[in-house]
């Protein structure tokens, strides 16, 4: 026999007086992030949110950048929460990497490829895996460091979009040397170009230019990325 509904006062339910706060940040992080699971997201959100960590939650609401000839599912606004939460140190062990990766709802086939690309082991390199999810967004060389620009910089959004140039050197040296294709005596020149505008424009400016003119050296790194997870 179903036991009878019991009827409540309202002095009778005890609300937590932190629930609507959690529960309405919840819902805003889930419309900014459009996770593609929203359960396996939420079980993310959460266990970040137990443990202080940072939130797998996008800055802002956006779209997928017009280089992304396949969905991916990897978008700058992503990277940049991936960043957040594994740059702590110079490194991020595996585990944690994927941890991170499939609380986003990114592709397990896409993580997988760059790791094979990369050749990381258990402990990465965490600015050397940012690099890679630069390259799976920009098509080229140039753009994937106007890329990296825009995420890592701490400058306003249509600011110059600033990082420190020895960040911008290991960046760019990672990715020309594993694109195979680009000689040393290029990227050194490259680089060296660089140094006398330093003081007085700022690099994303400089990749924008270079990428506009740029005719050669096309980056093999999407086209290896895209082709793995199709």
């Amino acid at each position: 026999m179903p036991l009878p509904d019991t009827m409540y006062c309202a002095q009778q339910i005890n609300i937590p007086p932190e629930l609507p706060d959690i529960l309405k940040n919840f819902t805003k992080g889930a419309i900014r992030t459009q996770p593609k699971d929203l359960l396996l997201w939420s079980a993310a959100y959460f266990s970040a949110l137990s443990k202080g960590e940072c939130l797998p939650v996008k800055d802002r609401l956006e779209m997928n950048v017009a280089t992304q000839k396949t969905d991916t599912g990897l978008t700058p606004g992503l990277l940049k929460t991936l960043h957040k939460q594994l740059s702590l140190g110079q490194t991020c062990s595996k585990e944690e990497l994927q941890k991170k990766w499939l609380g986003l709802c990114l592709p397990k086939e896409q993580l997988e490829s760059m790791l094979a690309l990369g050749g990381f082991t258990s402990e990465i390199k965490w600015l050397e895996f940012f690099a890679l999810g630069c390259s799976s967004l920009g098509g080229t060389l140039m753009s994937s460091m106007k890329f990296a620009c825009e995420i890592l910089t701490e400058d306003e959004e249509g600011g110059p979009a600033r990082i420190p140039f020895s960040t911008f050197v290991k960046l760019y040296t990672f990715l020309a040397n594993l694109d195979g294709d680009i000689p040393q005596d290029y990227i050194d020149n490259f680089l060296s170009s660089l140094q006398p505008v330093m003081d007085t424009t700022n690099v994303a400016e400089q990749c924008e230019r270079d990428r506009r003119r740029e005719s050669g050296h096309k980056g093999s790194l999407l086209a290896f990325l895209s082709v793995a997870v199709v």
